[in-house]
C-alpha cells in the first residue's frame, strides 16, 4: 500500500455519501487535512438521515432536519466551505439513473479534481457488520457518474443543452470503507478535528468518549513506534489522469 503524496493536487474535492456523519465516519480526518491544506470541500449527502432514530416520538421531518444541521455543524468544524442535500428517503437509496444523473450535475458544476464516496463492493466489515445498502448504492452511483457519465457529453445532453453544463473529468477517486486499500493518508494531526466533528452528531452517537476512543484506535498506525504514534485512513484510490 503507497502513502499518499503530501501536496498531491487535490485542490476541489467533492464527498458524496449517503448519510449525515458518513463523511466523518469514514474520512473525516483526511477532509480535515485536506482543508488545513487549502482545498475547497464540498459535501453532497443523498439522504437527511431521516430514518436513524429508535425514539418513538421521532418523525422522519424533525429527524432529517436534526440531521441537516448537525451534518453542518460537522462539516464546519473540518473545514469544509459548502453542503448539499439530495434528500432522497434514507434506507431506500438505489443506483439509479435519477440518481446517477443528480450527481452527474453536481460534478459538471463543481468540477472537483477529487471525489470520495464509499466503495460499493463491501457488503460485510468482518465477522461482525454489514455495510448499509444505501453506503453501496451511493458508491455505484458515483462511479457509474464519473465515469462515463460525467465525461462524455452525449450523456445526460440535456445538462449541457439546458444548463450550460461542461463535461469534467475527475482525476482522483478514493472508495472509503473498502476491503481493498491501496493508499494510505497520514491524518497524524487532525485525528482530533474528525472527533470533533463527530461530536456533531449528538442524535447518532449515545457515548461520546467511546466513540472517541474507538476513532484513536481504529485509526492508529499498527507500524508506528510508541514515542512517535501515527494515525491513517486508507481508501481504495483510482487514478483517472
Amino acid at each position: 500500500m503507497t502513502e499518499e503524496n503530501q501536496g498531491q493536487d487535490v485542490r476541489q474535492v467533492m464527498g458524496i455519501f449517503a448519510h449525515p456523519d458518513d463523511p466523518e465516519f469514514f474520512s473525516g480526518a483526511t477532509f480535515a487535512r485536506w482543508a488545513a491544506e487549502g482545498a475547497h470541500i464540498t459535501f453532497v449527502l443523498a439522504t437527511s438521515g431521516d430514518k436513524g432514530s429508535a425514539d418513538p416520538e421521532m418523525t422522519h421531518e424533525r429527524l432529517a432536519a436534526i440531521r441537516e444541521e448537525e451534518e453542518s455543524n460537522a462539516a464546519k468544524a473540518l473545514g469544509v466551505q459548502e453542503v448539499i442535500f439530495l434528500r432522497c428517503p434514507d434506507g431506500e437509496l438505489y443506483p439509479t439513473l435519477e440518481l446517477r444523473r443528480s450527481v452527474t450535475r453536481l460534478i459538471r458544476m463543481k468540477q472537483p479534481d477529487t471525489i470520495v464516496s464509499c466503495d460499493p463492493t463491501m457488503f460485510f466489515f468482518g465477522a461482525f457488520g454489514i455495510n448499509h445498502p444505501d453506503h453501496r448504492a451511493i458508491g455505484t452511483a458515483v462511479i457509474d457518474a464519473v465515469y462515463p457519465t460525467a465525461r462524455d457529453r452525449l450523456n445526460f445532453i440535456e445538462l449541457e443543452r439546458d444548463e450550460g453544463l461542461p463535461v469534467h473529468k475527475v482525476k482522483y477517486l478514493y472508495l472509503a470503507g473498502t476491503g481493498e486499500p491501496n493508499v494510505r493518508v497520514d491524518v497524524t494531526g487532525h485525528v482530533e478535528t474528525k472527533i470533533n466533528a463527530l461530536r456533531e452528531h449528538k442524535s447518532q452517537i449515545a457515548d461520546m468518549e467511546a466513540m472517541a476512543e474507538r476513532v484513536r484506535t481504529r485509526l492508529l498506525d499498527p507500524q508506528s513506534p510508541p514515542d512517535a504514534l501515527r494515525y491513517i485512513e486508507s481508501f481504495r484510490l483510482i487514478t483517472l489522469g
